[in-house]
């Protein structure tokens, strides 16, 4: 039995869900969103309350209905209050300058890396070596602060790169002096 598709979500003032066959849409204060979810599971909009229910219990149904469950209160989530993913530089020199939807990245390479935000997504500034990504999709935010993480992921040993506002970087002691 899935315990996390069998919970009942409850829809916040201001969004309104629409489920038409296989169709979930979303629309909110924020934005819109859609979602396909699978056939073997059935979505249903009772007393203010989006249910998720298996059509013929499987093993597979059992995890889509978990899944979609989880992807619908995201979407939710998203519509009515929004997410967003914070990042800082650490390191010397290490700094985000933010204009429009571009990025300029310096990160002890000897060049400056820059990344072009997507179009839904919005990025801030809070000082020069934090940022913060703002938007609808938790999916997209996630993914997008991932690529950038990327750009210099975090070294153990000085801690030096760019990391999620709350992430714990593992030290490593270095080599002992003979």
């Amino acid at each position: 039995m899935s315990r996390i598709g069998e919970r009942k979500l409850t829809i916040p003032e201001g969004v309104t869900i629409i489920v038409n066959d296989n169709n979930v849409a979303i629309k909110g204060p924020k934005g819109e969103l859609n979602y396909q979810f699978s056939n073997l599971i059935s979505v249903e909009v009772i007393d203010n309350c989006v249910v998720t229910k298996q059509i013929k219990p499987s093993k597979k149904a059992n995890m889509m209905q978990g899944t979609t469950n989880s992807l619908i209160n995201n979407m939710i989530i998203g519509v009515s209050t929004g997410f967003s993913k914070g990042l800082e530089a650490v390191g010397v020199g290490y700094r985000f300058n933010v204009s429009g939807n571009k990025i300029t990245i310096s990160a002890g390479y000897s060049h400056p890396v820059i990344i072009e935000a997507p179009s839904d997504l919005s990025v801030t500034s809070e000082s020069n070596t934090e940022i913060t990504i703002h938007g609808i999709d938790k999916q997209k935010v996630s993914e997008f602060a991932a690529n950038v993480r990327k750009v210099r992921v975090p070294e153990p040993y000085k801690g030096k790169g760019i990391r999620y506002k709350d992430e714990h970087v593992r030290r490593k002691e270095g080599k002992k002096a003979a």
